[in-house]
């Protein structure tokens, strides 16, 4: 086969994320969590007890195959729709469908699968729920946001939630290796694989974008010649065929850690690009408010309080009156955001303050603090010693107030800004005992 064979060949067949699409676990990679032996996944289609669940996780990493994989390998009719192109009629013709279906019956239930289920709007998820409580589907929906705050609380109580994640080292050069040997078209060429460092770190644990990736740069040696994969021919490649490689939309993450990195680092100018280029984009304006609510807190914080106020309150706005017009409350708060001070002070501390939880969970509380509703309680001794604090002047009282094995822990470090320098100075006033360390360890 010539080079012009080839490629017209290519052409005709799917792209290969969609010919590497497996049909079973056993050609699945990663999440073995779920489908591993002894993962939940895996007991439900060996034990056939399929529930309804919503598969949570960043993009590319199975959801939709998975979704078929369970209704292929139980035998189970598989309905598809997308949130972003199908409406309340869409869902009630696929509903009325199962019911109407002669093969139908309550002991196993058509799948239906949501993909993209957080664009779904209350109604359209109202639509969904009876048909989930009286059995007539199997719900199975694919989200990339936090269903807790994307799916209407009756339909996430009816399904399991199993969060998805990104695909190791491991699973990448498991998957790449069997692309280039097992493909239709790639088992024909020849490879030398030298160096996968930018190839996986492009892929950023994204299957879909691996094997994108494998195809353009394929695509561009001849066909009688060694195809080479090393971290320069990786990076010069995709740097030459950026539209090529963002096949439908993949840069969305890269685009929005972009504006998050862009307002972190002050740049008001390059924050509100970014933020037209989702817009552009037809990003939900609701997910960049979102993002902006995270960002007040966790890289703004305590060194300007009223960041996460604006924030919280762009997005009420934008859910209220949508776009064109929501385009103007997000660039201000874009804005006010980039030019706040920064501070990641109390984002560190939870953080320290989880894992030290997480190592010292038998830590008892000090009797002084415990409640005494009972009059044992009072006689063991419970809340005696304790003093309250509006009680002693400046409102303050000397006391221990974490575990004695952990006295003198300091895990909320205060930033180096006006507002944290003011509570820096109210803390040493107050401990200056616990000035010694911050490490809690």
């Amino acid at each position: 086969m010539d080079f012009d064979d080839n490629i017209g060949r290519s052409r005709m067949l799917p792209p290969l994320p969609e010919r590497m699409r497996p049909k079973s676990f056993g050609d699945y990679f990663g999440q073995r969590h779920l489908v591993g032996e002894g993962g939940v996944l895996n007991v439900m289609v060996r034990t056939g007890n399929l529930k309804s669940f919503i598969l949570w996780g960043p993009p590319g990493v199975g959801k939709t195959t998975l979704a078929r994989i369970v209704a292929r390998t139980l035998d189970r009719e598989f309905f598809s729709l997308s949130a972003i192109s199908s409406g309340v009629k869409e869902v009630r013709e696929v509903i009325d469908r199962a019911k109407g279906n002669s093969i139908f019956s309550a002991a196993c239930p058509p799948v239906l699968f949501i993909d993209e289920i957080h664009r779904f709007s209350k109604s359209q998820q109202d639509a969904l729920l009876g048909a989930v409580e009286e059995g007539v589907v199997t719900l199975i929906g694919a989200t990339t946001e936090n269903p807790s705050f994307e799916v209407i609380t009756p339909l996430l109580s009816r399904c399991q939630v199993f969060v998805l994640k990104p695909l190791d080292k491991e699973d990448l050069e498991k998957l790449m290796y069997k692309a280039i040997n097992e493909d239709v078209i790639l088992k024909t060429r020849k490879f030398d694989v030298k160096e996968t460092g930018a190839l996986f770190r492009y892929s950023g644990g994204d299957a879909r974008k691996l094997l994108n990736i494998i195809e353009l740069v394929t695509g561009t040696f001849p066909a009688d010649s060694v195809i080479t994969i090393d971290n320069s021919t990786v990076t010069s490649r995709l740097n030459e065929n950026v539209a090529m490689y963002d096949k439908g939309g993949e840069m969305h993450y890269d685009i929005i850690s972009a504006f998050i990195k862009s307002v972190r680092g002050s740049d008001p100018n390059a924050a509100v690009y970014w933020m037209a280029r989702m817009l552009n984009g037809g990003e939900d304006p609701l997910f960049i408010a979102r993002r902006m609510c995270i960002l007040a807190a966790e890289d703004i914080g305590l060194a300007n309080p009223n960041a996460l106020l604006l924030a919280n309150a762009c997005f009420q706005t934008v859910h209220n009156i949508g776009m064109p017009e929501a385009r103007i409350p997000l660039s201000e708060t874009a804005i006010y955001l980039a030019t706040s001070p920064k501070s990641n002070s109390a984002y560190m501390a939870i953080n320290s303050a989880m894992e030290l939880a997480a190592k010292t969970q038998e830590a008892p509380v000090p009797l002084y603090l415990r409640n005494a509703p009972t009059k044992l309680m009072s006689e063991l001794g419970y809340a005696d010693g304790y003093k309250y604090a509006h009680d002693y002047p400046g409102h303050f009282a000397d006391l221990e107030f974490m575990p004695a094995s952990l006295s003198g822990t300091r895990l909320y470090e205060p930033g180096d800004n006006k507002r944290e320098a003011e509570i820096r100075g109210r803390m040493d006033l107050l401990w200056p005992k616990y000035r010694k360390s911050g490490s809690g360890e």
